[in-house]
């Protein structure tokens, strides 16, 4: 492979992860600086059962797919020459510190995971009021009215209305039933909400997918990783 295929071939599957660690990034303030309320992050990490999933999809591609074939081409540029002053084997290098780092990160957060599942069947204050799954309608001082689904840490998503059962407004509404008004103690002062409705649907969780092109980086690399370097 010529080293301009390589560098194409390395970035093509370094960006993906990129995306990942982003996201990771916004996400880090509930799992890895917990507070002192907050002992999900510490013992049990509630989750849904599509949101479990989602993170055994990815740790799977990373564990026998990414990973795999960064190391090949790792090995290829380490047969090049000089490793302090190969940019191949660098930049493989580092990528392949980033995966093992989020596998560690996923691992850690499978162990501990306790599937809930918001369509199991609920009886008494269990099935009227705001835990884990619950999805919950209200109204702020205003009257404006906004609907939100509690989830787990590894789950939030802000354009489906998703919030951790962790956060400042997951905290203010747990345990609360309709009628009932709630204070939030958000960065301006302390805001109360009036609970419209609580109930117990299905939360659907972005599926985990594949990088754009995972796979046909890896066959392009078999081909030409056989063919004479170009001058």
């Amino acid at each position: 492979m010529n080293r301009h295929g390589t560098i194409h071939f390395l970035r093509a599957l370094w960006h993906p992860l990129d995306s990942r660690l982003k996201d990771y990034d916004m996400r880090k303030g509930f799992t890895r600086k917990p507070r002192a309320d907050e002992p999900a992050t510490r013992g049990k990490n509630y989750i849904t059962p599509s949101g479990l999933q989602r993170l055994k999809e990815e740790h799977r591609f990373l564990l026998t797919r990414e990973r795999p074939a960064v190391t090949k081409v790792v090995a290829w540029a380490a047969s090049n020459g000089d490793r302090s002053e190969n940019a191949d084997y660098q930049y493989g290098k580092r990528r392949l510190r980033q995966i093992d780092g989020r596998n560690r990160f996923l691992t850690k957060r499978i162990d501990a995971a306790e599937a809930v599942d918001p369509e199991s069947p609920r009886a008494g204050q269990a099935a009227t009021r705001a835990f884990f799954g619950a999805t919950v309608r209200y109204a702020n001082a205003t009257g404006t009215e906004r609907v939100v689904s509690i989830v787990g840490t590894d789950e939030v998503d802000l354009n489906r209305n998703y919030i951790s059962w962790v956060s400042p407004l997951g905290r203010a509404l747990m345990k609360s039933a309709a009628g009932d008004r709630v204070a939030l103690q958000a960065p301006g002062g302390t805001e109360y909400l009036i609970v419209l409705e609580v109930c117990y649907e299905r939360i659907s969780v972005e599926p985990f997918r594949e990088p754009p092109g995972a796979e046909a980086p890896q066959k392009d690399y078999l081909v030409d990783a056989n063919r004479p370097d170009e001058v």
